[in-house]
């Protein structure tokens, strides 16, 4: 699997899942909609973590920029 994702798209994935992770443990979200949140946030965290998101591969899109020492 090559990178597709670049650092703020992880970040802001993260964010998001962590921020998701909160309002559930809060009660804040429940029932259906915390699950299907939950199942996103997990999403998230996982192409976070492995930087690539097989929905950009899929069309094509990639936020990751190469340095130069990664084109070698």
């Amino acid at each position: 699997m090559e990178k597709n994702m670049g650092t703020i798209d992880r970040v802001v994935r993260f964010v998001i899942a962590i921020v998701v992770g909160v309002l559930y443990w809060q009660n804040v979200i429940e029932g259906t909609l915390a699950y299907i949140l939950l199942a996103a946030a997990a999403i998230f965290l996982l192409t976070s973590f492995i930087s690539f998101c097989p929905l950009y591969a899929a069309v094509g899109l990639k936020t990751f920029k190469e340095s130069p020492k990664d084109q070698e």
